[in-house]
């Protein structure tokens, strides 16, 4: 995703819509890059793809079909009904339900070849059960090591048919990681000494504990099943490293719907947070808390016309945005109504967005709004079938 020499224009027939460009040949890297920390490109299966939210809001579907493309054969995501329409797309891949299994469910998961992330006894219990006057069907054993939210206690394994469980195909013991994006904390090896302990108690079953930045740990947090996320997305999995290994996949652009010349002194947006006067043009911008750039940015972003920094002035209301653009005209950069501006780009990132905003970049990627014009770089390899019912 290169800057153009000079500002684009957004397309007449766009409307006023912001536009969401996602480079499915960089998320494509991204995940050769972390297959290839799990072992090369022989160990293809070893490295999966979490795709729920949506494809962390970037569409679940061509993502999850650029990665099957690409040698990806596991998928997690959040709830059943992602499971079943990424289903609908990908016949073949292992699709794993992080929040497991609700009563009365399991017929569900069978139908549509769905592996429920088992997180506590009695869900094992039920699952085995369903397996027991069915077939054996594909399950994970979430076991918590310090996150305490979903997840067995290591406890409740002394209860439980271990020997029945092996007998699922495909078994997967899984643990999460709390701490794994400082990697000094403490946690961090207190959490893979437990689930050391707990692996050769099933020692059949593929072992999985490394998330986006548990993959850069070390080794001997990998095991044998490696579960990014965020850092396919371009996030960055080593924020106390500085560079981000990643390639950017995101590029976020909003059109100009105005162009003020401020010709006195004045205040700006709502709550007259900021004060501007002449010699002053502010640009106001199709793009607002509601497509998910942040009311937090307010009076501490910058937009980017060219390269060039725009300060965002005034508080980020629901639909627009106000920027400082005096800078950029006083360079000479053609800014009219139309003019596609630069809110997340190669150099100014969801992890420099998010920064901006006191959050993380997850918040900035999964809360992009659905209002933006999408257009996909790079090729999707399969084809959708036809959509039908459950």
């Amino acid at each position: 995703m290169t800057r153009r020499a000079d500002p684009e224009i957004a397309p007449q027939s766009s409307g006023s819509a912001g536009l969401l460009t996602i480079d499915l040949d960089a998320l494509a890297a991204n995940w050769r890059l972390l297959r290839d920390r799990m072992g090369g490109p022989q160990a293809g299966g070893a490295c999966a793809a979490v795709v729920k939210a949506d494809g962390y809001g970037l569409g679940a579907l061509p993502v999850a079909r650029r990665l099957a493309a690409e040698g990806c054969t596991t998928f997690f995501v959040a709830n059943v009904e992602e499971g079943i329409s990424l289903r609908q797309a990908l016949p073949e891949p292992e699709i794993f339900v992080l929040n497991g299994l609700l009563p009365g469910t399991a017929a569900l998961f069978a139908r549509h070849r769905l592996a429920p992330c088992l997180n506590d006894p009695e869900q094992v219990k039920g699952w085995l059960a369903f397996c027991t006057g069915s077939s054996p069907s594909p399950a994970a054993l979430h076991v918590d090591t310090g996150m305490t939210r979903l997840g067995l206690d290591p406890e409740d394994l002394e209860e439980l048919d271990l020997d029945a469980a092996h007998a699922l195909p495909g078994l997967v013991v899984m643990s999460q990681l709390a701490c794994a994006d400082e990697p000094g904390h403490p946690l961090n090896r207190r959490q893979l000494a437990d689930f050391a302990k707990i692996r050769p108690r099933l020692a059949a079953a593929r072992a999985s504990l490394a998330n986006s930045y548990g993959l850069f740990l070390g080794s001997d947090f990998l095991f044998d099943l490696g579960r990014p996320g965020y850092a396919l997305y371009g996030g960055n999995p080593t924020p106390s490293a500085g560079a981000n290994p990643m390639r950017p996949v995101v590029r976020l652009q909003a059109p100009v719907l105005q162009l003020r010349e401020i010709r006195r002194s004045r205040t700006v947006g709502y709550g007259a947070s900021a004060c501007t006067g002449p010699p002053a043009h502010i640009a106001t911008l199709a793009a607002g808390y509601a497509d998910g750039y942040l009311r937090a940015i307010s009076n501490r972003g910058a937009v980017f016309v060219d390269g060039c920094a725009c300060p965002v002035t005034g508080r980020i209301s629901m639909d627009l945005l106000t920027a400082d653009v005096t800078d950029a005209l006083r360079a000479g950069i053609d800014i009219r109504p139309g003019t596609l501006v630069d809110l997340i780009d190669d150099d100014h990132t969801i992890d420099h967005v998010a920064e901006r905003a006191g959050t993380i970049g997850y918040e900035i990627l999964t809360g992009l709004g659905s209002r933006y014009r999408r257009r996909y770089l790079g090729a999707v390899e399969a084809a959708l079938p036809e959509q039908s019912g459950p």
